[in-house]
Order: structure tokens, then sequence, then C-alpha cells
């Protein structure tokens, strides 16, 4: 039953096997944990929210029709538990970049660095930029469920990952210069003898 395609299973929950959802969390819980968080930046939230979602689809589970993909209809629900829920309680503060977790310059592993400051660059996209990007790049959704999920046309879905990631390239070349000139700065400021006082030999 593990190995069967995400719509049979999805068709046995709604006919009443609710031990088959627990198949369909297993395959869904970290994509879906992964979305929120890079999308919300606060992951005890998104844990919420992936619990929202299973607890939705058993809820309206007679509304899945056959033949409907059933990870664009996931991430429909998903789209609706995170939009339902800021509407219920609207952030208070705006995600930031300096409330992200700095990047050590201490860290020996480049690619790590790279990873820390393309997700601070994703988190200073506007919102429906950095929706589309996760949806596509990180999710793997092709264009026409995105599309699908979106309400738009192929062509615009086309357009606005285009535009989304030209903004992300901007942001995250920015952010490595600021990350490079820190680093300089620091290094400079390391040879720079104390001001004012007697140098003791």
């Amino acid at each position: 039953m593990t190995l069967a395609p995400d719509e049979e299973l999805m068709l046995q929950v709604r006919d009443g096997a609710g031990e088959t959802l627990g198949v369909l969390f297993h395959r869904y819980q970290t994509p879906l944990f992964n979305f929120y968080s890079k999308l919300t930046g606060d992951r005890a939230l998104s844990e919420d929210l992936v619990q929202e979602v299973f607890l939705r689809i058993l809820k309206y589970r007679q509304s899945y029709r056959p033949g409907t993909p059933f990870r664009a209809w996931v991430y429909q629900i998903a789209r609706n538990a995170r939009i339902d829920h800021f509407r219920k309680f609207p952030p208070q503060t705006a995600l930031k970049p300096e409330m992200l977790p700095p990047v050590l310059p201490t860290d020996p592993a480049q690619q790590q660095q790279e990873v820390e400051l393309l997700h601070r660059a994703l988190q200073q996209l506007p919102e429906e930029k950095r929706e589309i990007l996760l949806l596509c790049r990180f999710q793997e959704l092709k264009y026409e469920e995105i599309a699908a999920l979106l309400g738009c046309e192929l062509n615009t879905v086309r357009t606005r990952i285009h535009r989304a990631l030209q903004d992300l390239r901007k942001a995250f070349h920015q952010l490595a210069r600021g990350t490079m000139l820190k680093k300089a700065e620091a290094a400079a400021a390391e040879n720079i003898p104390p001001r004012g006082g007697r140098h003791e030999v």
C-alpha cells in the first residue's frame, strides 16, 4: 500500500480508510514543513500549520475528486491554511533579514555559508515571489500545477518565476558582498594598533 500513488491513497481516505492518511502524512510532512518554514521563517508555526493541513484533508476529504493531482490539491489546502492563520493572527512584526540566524564567518564550509545566504536572500523577497519559487524550486511542482494553484495562465507563471529568480540572485549577491565586506573590515580591525596610548616594549 505504501507504494500506491498519492491519488489512490487519497481516494481510500475519502472512502473512509482513515489509517491511509498516515502514509500521506509520512510522504508530505517534511516537504510541507520546509515549504512553511522557508515561507514564514517560524519553525513552531510551520509545525502547527502542517498539522492543520492534515486535519483539513480529513475534514474536506469528500471534496477530493478522482483524477485530481494530489500534490496540487494538498498545496492548495496548505496555502489556504496559511492565509486563514494570518487573517486570524496578523503578524506583529515583519520578518527581517537581521532576525535570521547570522552566517558565521568562522564556518569553514563555503557551501554551507552559501546555503545560509540563499535562505536569507529568499526571506528578503516579497511573499508572492518567495512562494512561487518555493513551489517551483523546492517543492518541485510543475508549471501547470502552479498555474492551477494560483489561478493564472501558464505564461504568467513562467514570467513570475523568471522575475523572482532575478530578484533572488540580486539579493543573494548583495548579501554575499556584505558578508565579504564584514570579513574584510574584521580582518583590518585586527591589524589596527590601539589609538592613543604608548606602545610598551
